[in-house]
């Protein structure tokens, strides 16, 4: 039985020290977010509560673009599905508070799933790949952005809906609601849980087959894997995952608008991926905290001057770290571990 045992963990990969180094640090960053809110306002707090329901949908993009290399350009289709879905629920179906924050978490997450299902299956197993999944998907934000303005009976219009009330989980008759503090730090919950699901899940034969379809998904095939079929399932976790960031952020801010669901969040959402290292799970986060910190700070100057800047800070991100602002602290390891290698070397000679 013992020999089974050292077999059996034989057989489990083990974590290399760049992978070690990565947890550490994780667990470096959740522990300081942590006991972020004992050193700060309320207001910096929601600040940061925010930017974490967006590093979740950043992170839901970057599933399906960087880990199989598809780029949707209508993701905020499914992060205002979710929130749309959420609110609808609980201010239109008059249902229990005690049971309907949960009802329109589902429902959210549900209504996004649908959609990336039926969506999804006709482009993919049609064979729509590269820059024609790109352009579909653009139109399908830009028609999801019409039917939530002018759909006004149920979504409101332009004015959105006000009043969705906070999530509250009900259990064996305690009710608890997540608002404030709570919520901050069940958004930290979520982001830091998916972001490791979402990493141990690609480190190992599953990662190498999406590695492979992105490479070369013919090659793939022929290799007797069903690339579609992998394809489609990414597409709707990662639609899922964002329809969740959806519908838990409208439960922070009371409220859903058709900004949620339009063109402007999915093209800020690419440059939050981009700018935080494609591929990486954690750089999109980390891309999200800097972008929005960034247009506080400038916006507190000029509201004018932030569209300039940020044009330019993603053409410099381009040319100086095309692969994310992750890729800058690989070159500065790389550049330390080398110079005692170089000192070693000039001491011989």
């Amino acid at each position: 039985m013992e020999i089974t045992a050292l077999k059996a963990t034989a057989r489990k990969p083990r974590l290399a020290r760049r992978e070690r180094v990565w947890l550490v640090s994780l667990a470096v960053v959740v522990g300081f977010l942590i006991i972020y809110p004992f050193y700060t306002d309320p207001y910096s707090l929601s600040v940061v509560r925010d930017a974490l329901t967006f590093g979740l949908f950043a992170l839901s993009l970057d599933y399906l673009w960087g880990k199989t290399g598809t780029l949707s350009f209508g993701h905020a289709a499914f992060f205002g599905l979710g929130a749309y879905g959420m609110a609808i629920v609980t201010i239109k179906f008059g249902i229990d508070p005690d049971y309907a924050g949960l009802l329109g978490l589902a429902g959210g997450i549900g209504l996004a799933a649908l959609v990336a299902l039926v969506v999804g299956y006709f482009l993919i197993f049609g064979g729509v790949r590269g820059a024609y999944f790109t352009i579909v998907t653009l139109a399908m934000t830009v028609i999801a952005d019409h039917i939530a303005v002018g759909w006004s009976d149920v979504t409101g219009g332009n004015s959105g809906l006000i009043g969705v009330p906070p999530l509250t989980v009900s259990v064996l008759g305690f009710n608890y609601t997540f608002f404030g503090l709570p919520l901050y730090y069940l958004i930290l919950a979520l982001c830091s849980v998916a972001l490791l699901v979402l990493w141990f899940a690609c480190r190992g034969r599953y990662g190498s087959i999406l590695s492979a379809i992105q490479d070369n998904e013919l090659r793939a095939r022929t290799l007797g894997h069903n690339t579609a079929l992998h394809l489609l399932i990414v597409f709707i976790l990662s639609a899922m995952l964002a329809g969740l960031a959806g519908a838990v952020y409208v439960t922070g801010t009371g409220f859903v608008a058709p900004d949620m669901i339009g063109l402007l969040l999915s093209t800020e959402v690419i440059i939050w991926v981009a700018i935080g290292g494609r591929g990486t799970l954690l750089g999109p986060i980390i891309g999200t905290f800097i972008v929005m910190r960034l247009q506080q700070e400038i916006s507190s100057f000029d509201t004018k001057l932030w569209p300039l800047f940020i044009g330019g800070f993603f053409i410099a991100m381009v040319f100086l770290f095309p692969d994310g602002v992750l890729s800058l602290f690989r070159r500065l390891r790389t550049l330390v571990a080398s110079r005692p290698a170089q000192g070693r070397g000039e001491t011989r000679g």
